[in-house]
This record gives structure tokens, sequence and C-alpha cells, in this order.
């Protein structure tokens, strides 16, 4: 499944976030970025030792912390391992079925935090604001 880039983060549920974290808002982000990649490594190495029950916690945590910023594909994405790794401790299963979950889950999650990167950091905007200038300067010369 292809991302769907502008549905990685419902932007009215990340600017209610921002509002009410206020001057807390960068550091708790930057603590989302460090969270997820803690919680995708230690997927992917519960995947790689077969460890079903390894992979609940950071999936939990990987679920909610993507919500409470408006990353809903991720935070699905994330809810799916769980629950999935959930029914499979019950059942005394190894986690091979969700494989495909877990390839999705670094690029989903490296999309969703470019996508955040780029509403925050105000050089990401800048350049970004310049390439698009640098463009309409390109198409006024060629009239």
């Amino acid at each position: 499944m292809a991302l769907q880039e502008d549905k990685l983060v419902d932007w009215t549920e990340f600017e209610a976030v921002r509002e009410q974290l206020g001057a807390n808002f960068a550091r708790i982000l930057r603590y989302f970025s460090e969270d997820g990649i803690k919680s995708v490594e230690s997927i992917e190495q519960a995947m790689h030792e077969k460890v079903t029950v390894a992979l609940i916690v950071p999936a939990h945590t990987l679920k909610g912390e993507a919500a409470q910023f408006g990353a809903r594909q991720l935070s699905a994405l994330a809810e799916k391992i769980e629950m999935s790794a959930r029914h499979l401790v019950e059942i005394q299963q190894t986690p091979e079925e969700l494989v495909p979950e877990a390839a999705r889950l670094r690029p989903l999650f490296d999309a969703t935090m470019a996508d955040l990167e780029k509403a925050t950091n105000p050089l990401v905007q800048r350049r970004q604001a310049d390439d698009d200038q640098a463009v309409a300067n390109q198409t006024f010369g060629r009239l």
C-alpha cells in the first residue's frame, strides 16, 4: 500500500495539540520522535527474534503518542500490531503473520515524522518557500 501523504496527519488535531501544549510543544514532539524510533526498533527486534509478547508495549506506546499528534495512519498501524500481538500471545503463537504490518511501520513512521518536521521547523518552511519562489521566477521568465 502506498502512503497517502496528505492523510498521514490530521492537521486539525495536530494544531489543537500544538496550541494546548504551548511552549512545551517542541519538547514533547521531540520526545515522540525519540520514543517512536525506540518503539519501531523494538518492534523490529521482536519480529526478528519472533517474540510476540515483546511487540505489545512498544506498539501500545507508539499508538498513543502518534494519536496525540494526529498521526492517524501510524496510530492505526501500531494499534493493529498491538492488538494482533495480544491475540497471538493468548493463543501462544509467534508473530509471523504480522510481518507485512511490521514492514510498513518504519516507512510510515519516517514519512510521518518528515511531515511533522516540515510543519514545525522554520528552516524547512523557509527552504520550501524559497523553492516555491524559484519555481515562480522560472515560470515568469518563460512567459
